[in-house]
């Protein structure tokens, strides 16, 4: 069995295949990760526009000028 094992280790050609099998899953698996990161990075822009849209929805209902209603706001608020 260990001369299998050597045979194996020693053949310039097998350590080539081997290599190059071990190349392509570590990018496959570098390319998952960023797309993962894209994608949470494209729903945190989703999200924040729409929270920027129900702030003008809100202030719209409030009937008050925005820098109004954070005024007011503001003093329920802790200090910083």
């Amino acid at each position: 069995m260990s001369a299998v094992i050597a045979w194996f280790l020693s053949n310039p050609t097998v350590l080539a295949i081997g290599a190059a099998i071990i190349g392509a899953l570590g990018f496959g698996f570098q390319q998952r990760l960023a797309g993962a990161k894209a994608e949470r990075n494209k729903q945190a822009a989703d999200n924040a526009a729409a929270g920027t849209e129900a702030d003008k929805i809100d202030d719209a209902v409030a009937g008050r000028a925005p820098g109004v209603n954070r005024e007011r706001l503001g003093k329920w608020s802790p200090k910083q």
